[in-house]
């Protein structure tokens, strides 16, 4: 049957936040057997109970010293800024004027846009991602080009036009009635078809009027199975300008609020500096905050404060934020992660870590039930993890006594290079070079 198979090794998934089930949250099998049924989960669990059921002609891929974990999940991406990774030297207002919307223009071209956009799907299925929540441009073309790829690998991909009507180019900003347009038309044309869905996007509060906003919460009402995806409390300029723009809002936070952009699919991007209000919000409203560690770095941004988010119970998933972010890989994500707790005095489990990453991601996107974890019937992404795919790794894996320790390591020391396998719905679709 197409689709279908069944895989061994060393299986682990979460079922919960290991925060607060600890070592309940999750279950890991040494020799564990995933079985695959037409893309979907049919069975797991330990190989020596399951294998006695398998269809005798179900083939079997045994590969006992890799790890097999559900497909990471990014919460915050920018596919079009993929060729500005790396940019040097400024924060985050400057380098969008500097950098970012000069390479954005490019969008324009659905030709180039789809190069680009054939380029970055490859590249987070090699770093093991099966599903990112990803900003386009102004163009309507940059979604088109995005969706077609990623439908013809039949991925579980969301994405949304940015909305921008104002402090950006004029080459790039729109206006209140046309985004509203143009994201009517893409949310019509590609919302829900094969895995892929759409998320109304303005960039950032300073480049939307609140016109424009109200343009983007309309749209969230008529189209209820929709995201929200934007940015939110990244730097400390960023949230002066909008206190100035916005007068009338308490907060940051306050500005989505009133203008109906708060709800249990809207995710915000960064979260780097929030008050106790503002997390009250988010938390009553089922918001989601997409951590970004290694921009947050990068672009000078500051340390989110991972504890206070778990305090409110607050919906958390990792996000890359390329091209701000410095690698597509989320284990590179989730060593910055612990970096960045470990500069606020307080460690992150890898356990937890690993979470955010699958469920966790799941969990911020509304999407518990359909991905994140090896649950019967979820989707069945997945990837193949190598702990020794690189002399360094094997010979600190080698001295590796708990599973807890491995993980560490795999989470301190791993990249794209562990990735031995990808598949989506039980389908190849990245193999390592041998």
């Amino acid at each position: 049957m197409q689709n279908s198979g069944a895989w061994r090794g060393r299986v682990l998934h979460f079922t919960a936040d290991p925060s607060i089930a600890g070592e309940q949250a999750y279950q890991y099998w040494e020799d564990g057997l995933l079985w695959v049924e037409a893309g979907r989960v049919k069975q797991v669990g330990a190989a020596l109970d399951i294998l006695p059921n398998l269809p005798p002609s179900l083939s079997v891929q045994h590969t006992p010293d890799y790890f097999i974990f559900p497909g990471f999940i990014d919460t915050h991406i920018h596919y079009p800024q993929t060729e500005m990774i790396a940019a040097f030297g400024t924060q985050l207002l400057e380098w969008l004027n500097t950098y970012t919307f000069p390479v954005e223009s490019q969008f324009k071209d659905e030709a180039y846009a789809s190069e680009i956009a054939n380029f970055f799907l490859k590249e987070l299925l090699r770093n093991g991602t099966t599903t990112a929540l990803v900003f386009g441009t102004v163009h309507p073309q940059s979604v088109d080009a995005f969706f077609k790829v990623a439908q013809a690998l039949n991925l579980r991909m969301i994405a949304g036009k940015v909305m921008m009507d104002r402090h950006a180019p004029a080459y790039l900003t729109d206006t209140p009635e046309s985004s509203y347009a143009d994201s009517k038309a893409l949310i019509e044309r590609w919302q829900g078809v094969g895995r892929l869905q759409y998320a109304v996007t303005p960039r950032f509060a300073p480049t939307s009027t609140p016109e424009q906003l109200a343009k983007a919460a309309q749209l969230l009402q008529e189209y209820p199975g929709v995201y929200l995806h934007t940015h939110l409390s990244e730097n400390l300029n960023e949230i002066a300008w909008v206190k100035e723009l916005f007068p009338n809002a308490s907060s940051y936070t306050d500005v989505y609020h009133q203008a109906g952009l708060t709800g249990k699919r809207s995710v915000f991007a960064h979260g780097v500096h929030l008050s106790s209000a503002e997390c009250e919000c988010l938390a009553q409203t089922h918001s989601g905050i997409a951590h970004c560690p290694t921009s947050n770095q990068f672009l000078g941004s500051g340390y989110m404060d991972l504890s206070q988010l778990e305090h409110f119970n607050i919906k958390v998933g990792l996000g890359t934020d390329i091209g701000g972010g410095t690698s597509f890989s989320l284990f590179r994500t989730m060593a910055s992660a612990y970096e960045v707790q470990q500069a606020r005095g307080r460690s992150l489990d890898p356990f937890k870590a690993l979470y955010l990453a699958t469920l966790g991601g799941a969990n911020v996107l509304d999407l518990v039930g359909k991905i994140g974890n090896f649950a019967v019937g979820n989707e069945a992404d997945f990837i193949l993890i190598d702990p020794s795919a690189t002399p360094l790794l094997k010979l600190r894996s080698k001295h590796c006594k708990t599973l807890k320790e491995q993980l560490f390591v795999l989470n301190t020391l791993g990249d794209d290079r562990c990735i031995a396998a990808t598949y989506s719905m039980g389908q190849l679709v990245h193999q390592r070079e041998a």
